[in-house]
């Protein structure tokens, strides 16, 4: 019996550093799995920040060459250059072209805004309602209905035409002076929904 007790504490402590040696790796092992995870989920997030940064730039560049597109069309000096714009039916004059021209700029100047995230979408639905306030931009949006027609139906420039068509609609039909209050927002559409 003597001799089982000494023979037991000697290996006591081997199989207590075991023990220790293994619960020491399954606690690195764990920690490894984590910052691992970690690191996976943070690269993840910065791949999804340089993406948008991406589409963001890629918006900006897009909004300043229409601009700069547009702007030499509605300058007087390049009247040639309405011409090449000139799809309203019916016809409308240079000076009518240059100032559908210039609520395009302020429409699509919108757009972008939304789409990059500084407008949301109830600070557009309002930003078109004060634009809608003017003849020529109502106008406009009439002799360019058959622009959004060519729209992908299921697009975000489609969604938010319909969006402007009912608004103005609604302004249209109102009967009252306080066109700050005309026109509701609707829901927003699922993108799988349209």
């Amino acid at each position: 019996m003597a001799t089982r007790k000494v023979v037991a504490g000697r290996f006591l402590p081997v199989v207590a550093a075991g023990v220790g040696f293994l619960a020491g790796a399954v606690t690195a092992r764990t920690a490894h799995h984590r910052i691992t995870c970690s690191l996976g989920e943070r690269l993840e997030r910065l791949a999804q920040a340089t993406e948008e940064a991406r589409r963001t730039t890629a918006l900006a560049h897009q909004h300043r060459l229409h601009w700069e597109l547009l702007s030499k069309a509605m300058d007087p000096g390049n009247a040639a250059l309405l011409e090449v714009l000139d799809t309203y039916s019916p016809p409308v004059p240079q000076e009518t072209q240059r100032q559908f021209l210039y609520a395009n700029a302020m429409y699509t100047s919108m757009v972008f805004n939304y789409r990059m995230g500084v407008l949301s979408r109830e600070q557009f639905h309002g930003s078109v309602r004060g634009m809608f306030q003017n003849a020529v931009c109502r106008a406009y949006w009439r002799a360019t209905a058959h622009h959004r027609e060519t729209l992908d139906a299921s697009s975000e420039e489609a969604e938010l035409g319909k969006l402007v068509d009912g608004l103005l609609q609604q302004l249209e039909e109102s009967d009252t002076d306080k066109w700050w209050v005309v026109g509701e927002l609707p829901p927003e559409t699922p993108p799988d929904a349209a």
